[in-house]
């Protein structure tokens, strides 16, 4: 019998400021985040995401961005669901989501 994953997410007093902005830092995972802001309702599987990356390379973005406190995933049967913790995430770091949002890469 197979046991489902349980992914570890950090709490948010665990969060720090420097692994966000880490994580943020690169393309991929901003794209990312920018698309769960744009669906905030929305929780998204890896394969959702157009990047021409390989599934592991996709999985590994996805964990840098959970262990800097920026998504939670869940398991839904064969599913890994991934969101954004906005609300944590905001009350956190004040403002930060809605400059990664409007940010536009001068």
């Amino acid at each position: 019998m197979a046991t489902s994953k349980i992914y570890q997410q950090p709490g948010m007093e665990q969060v720090t400021l420097s692994a966000a902005m880490q994580a943020l830092a690169d393309p991929c995972r901003l794209a990312i985040v920018r698309r769960m802001l744009e669906q905030p309702e929305h929780e998204f599987a890896c394969n959702e995401f157009e990047l021409d990356l390989s599934k592991a390379t996709i999985s590994h973005h996805f964990e840098t961005l959970r262990d800097a406190g920026l998504i939670q995933t869940r398991v839904d049967g064969r599913k890994c669901l991934s969101s954004l913790r906005r609300a944590s995430f905001e009350t956190r770091f004040p403002g930060l989501l809605d400059l990664v949002l409007n940010e536009t890469g001068a």
